[in-house]
């Protein structure tokens, strides 16, 4: 990977478009790793599903807010998933006729695999650029825009 070490060798280019970019590569090469690690057939959105539905589940209105998506379109992925093996519907424990959508083994084993990769490509990443001060700088920006509340959802707007 090429080192951008300083504003010099990126003038004029705007920091949510050097974000955008480095969102962009880091997340396709952890998409490709996952591949490699036998999940080419999850995409993600997918994992963003899972880390939704992570601990208790939920039902598919409340995945639809956590992901900022209508509730067509968690339905739709909730069955897409459900086909798959990775969540099933149960029956809510509040009654009614609501279903608690939750994880199945292989997404747990999924979610393992995916920290697993992410984590040694942050430690190859070390080797290039100061991840540490890399991630300071964007928690102060975070902040800074969100305030003091912890993090924001991570919700598939781009």
């Amino acid at each position: 990977m090429d080192r951008v070490t300083s504003n010099e060798e990126t003038p004029g280019v705007e920091l949510a478009f050097l974000l955008g970019i480095g969102f962009q590569l880091m997340l396709g090469e952890f998409t490709r790793r996952l591949a490699d690690e036998g999940y080419a057939d999850l995409r993600p959105l997918h994992g963003m599903a899972f880390q939704a539905l992570k601990g208790p589940g939920a039902t598919a209105s409340e995945l639809a807010e956590r992901l900022g998506v209508t509730k067509q379109a968690a339905g739709q992925i909730v069955d897409d998933l459900e086909k798959r093996g990775y969540v099933r519907r149960e029956p809510h424990p509040g009654g009614g006729r609501r279903k608690l959508v939750v994880l199945t083994p292989a997404a747990e084993q999924h979610l393992a695999t995916a920290g697993r990769v992410l984590h040694g490509l942050e430690a190859e990443l070390a080797g290039q650029a100061d991840i540490g001060a890399l991630r300071g700088e964007l928690a102060r920006l975070i902040r800074a825009l969100h305030g003091d509340g912890g993090l924001p959802p991570l919700r598939p707007v781009w």
